[in-house]
């Protein structure tokens, strides 16, 4: 029997499964089989209008079951946009902005609305239809039918997550154990030190990068203390609970850059853990610290890839090639030093704090959210295994990693302690 014969639910059968086993092996060159077996057969008996009419309704029912295997909207994007590049990115948030417009705003969780406002989705299809019907009017049925197949079979073989929140038409602003809200991260605060990172990126004298960076650090600290005391303080009858959030790890040198962020978890109270194989790491801390490690981790980052390239050429002057294995050494050695001095900064914000508020009314807060952040570490990641330790390669870029993080450190540091 020729193809064109199969009945159409086998043949799309057939060419969804073969895509899914395709796009999972990332076989660029049999998936542009399939897209030609898709666009170029015979439209008998209305091939194209069940083609499409099928795959209208799949691309909803792909992202509620990654919904529901614990992947966010931004996940789904940046995954997207990983594996298959910025247009099937583009495609996938269309797709997710618009699936969740169709929920009660109250039974989403914020922090979904937030992801998809960054995507700046603005719905360029008419009134009534939706973005695949008019990508189909507009790119063509030869141009968009594999791209909208690829997708589909993209988001039906994405693994299980670990769920971080509540999917959509789950979310209840009000848990029915905790009859008030927690306190919120005062924006105001935190674009403060937003600010003062961004002056500390793009000033090129040293003394004033350590200036604001130092700021940050003040403000976040007391931030933080004073959000853990007035959560203490509190008349709930339970308190707030630790957050959770994803950053995504753009390459290279993934590695390096996730024990960056695990030394600035770490020292802001927090837990980190790299999903190495999809590319991102989970923060888990109160919601100031999490907000903290992310501002400071991006900010460090942009910082320490400047003093990569300012490194880079000097060596290269001496008559030494900048390579891989010097950036890689760079960046590991700077996100051990960094490390050490947001270490020694917790340690003295936390002193003044005890001699400021007394140990009796400190520390037990500080003993009892570092507890919670652990459970529910437990929670979500019962089975953990720690990585392998970074190799060093160059000893020059391992020096010069320690002495970048020595001028940086401040900046990171500030943000990051209670």
């Amino acid at each position: 029997m020729r193809d064109a014969d199969l009945p159409h639910e086998q043949m799309l059968e057939i060419l969804l499964q073969a895509a899914m086993s395709t796009v999972g092996v990332g076989n660029r060159g049999a998936f542009e089989e399939l897209s030609t077996a898709l666009a170029e057969r015979p439209d008998l008996r209305g091939w194209r209008t069940f083609v499409a009419r099928d795959l209208m309704i799949r691309l909803p029912f792909a992202i509620g079951q990654a919904w529901s295997r614990g992947w966010e909207p931004a996940d789904v994007v940046r995954y997207a946009g990983r594996r298959l590049g910025p247009g099937r990115a583009a495609l996938a948030a269309e797709a997710v902005s618009e699936q969740l417009a169709g929920y009660a705003g109250v039974t989403v969780d914020p922090r979904w609305h937030e992801q998809v406002a960054e995507f700046e989705v603005v719905p360029w299809w008419p009134a009534g239809s939706t973005a695949v019907q008019a990508h189909l009017e507009r790119d063509g049925w030869v141009t968009f039918a594999p791209e909208l197949l690829e997708l589909v079979g993209f988001l039906l073989m994405l693994p299980g997550l670990e769920r971080v929140g509540p999917p959509p038409g789950e979310y209840r602003p009000l848990a029915g154990d905790r009859p008030t809200p927690p306190p919120q991260v005062d924006e105001r605060v935190l674009s403060r030190i937003r600010a003062l990172l961004a002056k500390a990126e793009a000033t090129t004298s040293e003394a004033e990068a350590e200036a604001f960076t130092a700021g940050a650090q003040e403000r976040m600290a007391r931030h933080s203390i004073d959000m853990a005391m007035v959560q203490a303080g509190g008349d709930q009858v339970r308190g707030e609970r630790p957050a959770t959030r994803r950053i995504w790890i753009d390459p290279p040198y993934e590695q390096s850059k996730t024990v960056l962020l695990n030394a600035v978890a770490q020292a802001n109270r927090c837990r980190s853990v790299w999903t190495k194989n999809i590319g991102f790491c989970t923060v888990i801390g109160f919601a100031a610290d999490v907000e903290a490690v992310e501002a400071l981790f991006t900010s460090l980052l942009v910082q320490a890839t400047m003093a990569m390239t300012r490194a880079g050429r000097i060596e290269e002057a001496g008559g030494r090639a900048r390579s891989k294995t010097f950036r890689q050494s760079f960046l590991a050695a700077y996100a051990f030093r960094i490390g050490e001095r947001l270490t020694e900064i917790t340690q003295e914000q936390t002193e003044a704090a005890r001699a400021e508020l007394g140990d009796d009314r400190l520390l037990p807060v500080l003993a009892s959210r570092q507890q919670d952040v652990e459970d529910r570490f437990e929670e979500l990641f019962p089975s953990v295994t720690r990585g392998r330790s970074i190799r060093v390669g160059d000893r020059m870029g391992w020096a010069s990693g320690r002495g970048a993080a020595d001028q940086a450190t401040f900046g990171t540091s500030s943000a990051v302690t209670p």
